[in-house]
């Protein structure tokens, strides 16, 4: 269930505060409080829909069966992954496509539960390294960097698309561009995943 929030140009916040100040005089600095919180809970209204999923908000995705000419084969979330899904405003598949791990996330709305991979990796122990933005042989443009805990040493490279083709690097200008209407849903976000030197995917 949202919670949604309204202002109300034609019912001045002035007039309510006046007549509550009138009141309860003892407690103006409370009522000034409370109207300065209205008034920015109406200004963030706009980006608190992704608080808490809409009902019906997951929905079946046709996943793609190719992936830069090669099949990808469907992999098992892991228990905390599927946890993390079941909140998400959209839906996430884990492949592999012989040679790499992808994970695909089809976004609904914008959201800040489309975290940067560095940060996820940062998370689970990993040190982050070589970060750069680099273009692949379709010409697409990706964000890429190093991320090694013990001896295994991964190469990570992501990037968001939306439905017009426009593609993003950095999860914060893409939250803020759909935020604002300025990219349209849905999102595909893309984040490949390789093994350096001949290690092994764990």
């Amino acid at each position: 269930m949202q919670t949604v929030i309204e202002c109300r140009p034609d019912e001045p916040l002035a007039r309510w505060g006046a007549a509550l100040r009138r009141r309860s005089a003892p407690l103006g600095g409370l009522v000034r409080l409370g109207a300065a919180a209205l008034l920015a809970a109406c200004a963030l209204a706009p980006l608190a829909r992704d608080a808490a999923p809409a009902e019906g908000a997951q929905r079946a995705v046709e996943w793609p069966r190719q992936f830069d000419g090669r099949t990808l084969r469907p992999l098992a979330l892991s228990p905390v992954e599927q946890r993390f899904a079941n909140a998400f405003p959209g839906a996430i598949g884990r492949f592999s496509d012989g040679e790499r791990l992808l994970v695909l996330r089809d976004v609904q709305r914008p959201t800040r539960m489309l975290h940067p991979a560095a940060d996820c990796y940062r998370g689970l122990g990993y040190t982050i390294a070589a970060a750069r933005l680099e273009r692949d042989a379709q010409q697409r443009l990706w964000r890429c960097f190093e991320a090694e805990r013990g001896a295994q040493r991964l190469r990570v490279c992501e990037r968001i698309a939306d439905a017009e083709g426009q593609a993003y690097t950095d999860t914060s200008a893409w939250f803020w561009a759909a935020a604002l209407g300025r990219s349209t849903g849905p999102w595909q976000a893309v984040t490949t995943v390789a093994v350096v030197d001949g290690g092994e995917m764990r």
